[in-house]
């Protein structure tokens, strides 16, 4: 399983990119999945639900599911939260997972990067970074992607190899 970061400030369109890229990945073949981190709280429930209910009551894991789709709610109740390589192996069996956030954690990346955000590259303090997506004719000491052509960032991302 190939994994391989979108990075960037918040709003750079980090999300937008990676809603373009899956449905390339999925016509080659791929089946592709998603960790996206979340600086701040967030809730798939609502309150008065039933699996909200079962939640507040203490339960420390909520499944859904229903002919459609599944999700397993885990409720961290003060426990640290767990490193991208335990989120990564709990993940079903795919051929790519694209991360968005996870800045720090020591995989390739691809930064989103809109000089007219006002908001510096974050490439030159992140050795992970290995290109650039942008909106912007900007000289760059990586590989520069244009960030409207969704396929060259795939082919980009499908063909890099670490460095040995």
């Amino acid at each position: 399983m190939k994994v391989f970061g979108i990075a960037g400030f918040s709003n750079s369109g980090k999300t937008t990119l990676i809603e373009k890229l899956i449905p390339v990945f999925n016509r080659h073949g791929l089946k592709v999945s998603v960790i996206k981190h979340a600086h701040h709280g967030f809730d798939l429930d609502r309150p008065g639900k039933d699996s909200w209910r079962h939640r507040e009551a203490g339960a420390s894991e909520v499944m859904m599911l229903s002919s459609d789709r599944w999700v397993l709610m885990h409720e961290l109740r003060d426990a640290e939260e767990p490193s991208l390589d335990a989120q990564l192996a709990i993940l079903s069996p795919c051929d790519l997972v694209l991360i968005e956030g996870f800045k720090a954690a020591p995989v390739p990346k691809v930064e989103v990067h809109r000089p007219a955000h006002g908001k510096p590259p974050i490439y030159p303090d992140n050795p992970h970074v290995v290109a650039v997506a942008t909106d912007a004719p900007l000289e760059l000491p990586l590989p520069r992607l244009d960030l409207n052509d969704p396929e060259a960032i795939a082919e980009f991302i499908l063909s890099y190899q670490e460095p040995a």
